[in-house]
């Protein structure tokens, strides 16, 4: 099971870093057309405009894709940790525990 966990994490850290790169790709972009629309006509402007428009559109899609990607290894996540807590209640209990004298071992040292 951990190694299907770090699998899916992977699989997300990967989306996250090209949602990233996206992101910048994007905004550089937009402005680079910015820029170049200093000394455009009219024409030129809208057609700057709808290629920016583009841009946008495409990113949010890729914010909605990456969305959704995260959502759907989060719920996988969350359905994994509770099917292992209840396969194994007692294991979590008796880590619970040991944590738990551990922090009081520690907390009653520094007196």
């Amino acid at each position: 099971m951990t190694s299907r966990f770090f699998a899916r994490q992977r699989t997300v850290e990967g989306t996250s870093n090209r949602l990233g790169k996206d992101l910048r790709s994007a905004v550089d972009d937009a402005n680079y057309l910015l820029q170049d629309m200093a000394n455009t006509t009219a024409e030129e402007f809208a057609t700057a405009a709808t290629r920016i428009g583009e841009k946008v559109a495409e990113a949010r899609d890729r914010f909605d894709d990456a969305r959704l990607a995260v959502s759907k290894k989060a719920r996988v996540a969350a359905d994994a940790t509770q099917e292992y807590v209840l396969d194994n209640p007692w294991k979590l209990i008796g880590v619970a525990a040991a944590v738990g004298l551990i922090i009081g071992v520690l907390a009653s040292s520094r007196r």
